[in-house]
């Protein structure tokens, strides 16, 4: 059983701090205007999403101690799935498991992601990292589609693939010093060489050209799958089609942060404002072209 005070542990038992870390984040994770029982599955999703990154981010003892924690979590999601779970992450991620709605493997891959961070640091190309990104962002879109009563439908799952892949590549975009100094480079190894980047200037105190270009290289291929994925927003009907489209919209955002900043994502964060978000939200609400 978990116990103590790992990384993650007090979020559930804590709502008001797991909203504040929610709202930290790139992209909305469960908005307001949802009804509260949406909110309440999607925070119950981001909650157990956020404690597993956690356990292979940042608890002491590094990868063995990590991968036992890793190993008990996926304990505690076998549980979940017969309504044992005693952890309250857990306990509060049973209903969402149990609804009949959402594959359970989606969350067991989740976990596999952080086990997998454990013993990889470095992708040699795209197609690896889009590997990794199968794992890792991915299954919280199917989990999503899930909920919203399209987990079925293959083409929306296809799309929902190249959203989540694109805001995963986004992320580590904006996190490149901060992945480096954990040890980890998301940046494909044959990009860093084809653009003569040399891993030392990952930590650097703003990027050098060849690291901005090739920055400005990645942001192009994240933004190609997030157009590719656009459409899924048509196949949503509601407010999920509006709580999606926040998502997507989000990266897009994110995605116009960078290039303002000149793809310079070493000198300061580059993170859209609020308005922004929304803005480019609503353009896919209304199904514009991005």
């Amino acid at each position: 059983m978990m116990t103590g005070s790992r990384p993650g542990e007090t979020l559930t038992g804590a709502p008001d701090a797991l909203a504040r870390k929610a709202s930290a984040e790139n992209f909305p994770v469960a908005a307001r205007f949802l009804p509260r029982a949406i909110r309440e599955d999607l925070m119950a999703v981001y909650g157990f999403a956020r404690f597993v990154d956690d356990l292979g981010d940042e608890l002491p003892g590094g990868p063995e101690a990590r991968l036992r924690a890793l190993d008990e979590a996926e304990g505690q999601l076998d549980r979940a799935a017969t309504g044992q779970a005693s952890h309250p992450v857990f306990t509060r991620l049973a209903p969402v498991v149990n609804s009949g709605r959402v594959p359970l493997q989606a969350f067991r891959d989740l976990i596999e992601a952080n086990r997998l961070d454990q013993s990889v640091s470095t992708y040699t190309t795209f197609d690896d990292l889009l590997g990794y990104c199968r794992l890792s962002a991915n299954p919280v879109g199917r989990i999503v589609l899930g909920l919203a009563g399209l987990g079925g439908d293959s083409e929306a799952v296809r799309l929902s693939d190249d959203v989540c892949s694109a805001l995963q590549v986004i992320e580590h975009l904006q996190d490149v010093k901060e992945d480096a100094v954990q040890g980890r480079v998301y940046l494909p190894e044959k990009d860093l060489a084809e653009f003569g980047v040399d891993r030392s200037e990952l930590f650097g105190t703003s990027a050098s050209p060849a690291l901005r270009r090739l920055v400005a290289f990645e942001a192009s291929r994240a933004g190609g799958l997030l157009r590719s994925g656009a459409p899924l927003t048509r196949r949503l009907h509601g407010l999920w089609r509006f709580a999606v489209a926040g998502y997507a919209g989000g990266g897009l955002a994110q995605l116009q942060a960078i290039e303002r900043a000149a793809y310079d994502v070493l000198a300061k964060p580059a993170k859209a404002t609020r308005a922004r978000v929304a803005i480019s939200s609503l353009r896919l609400f209304l199904g514009r072209q991005v």
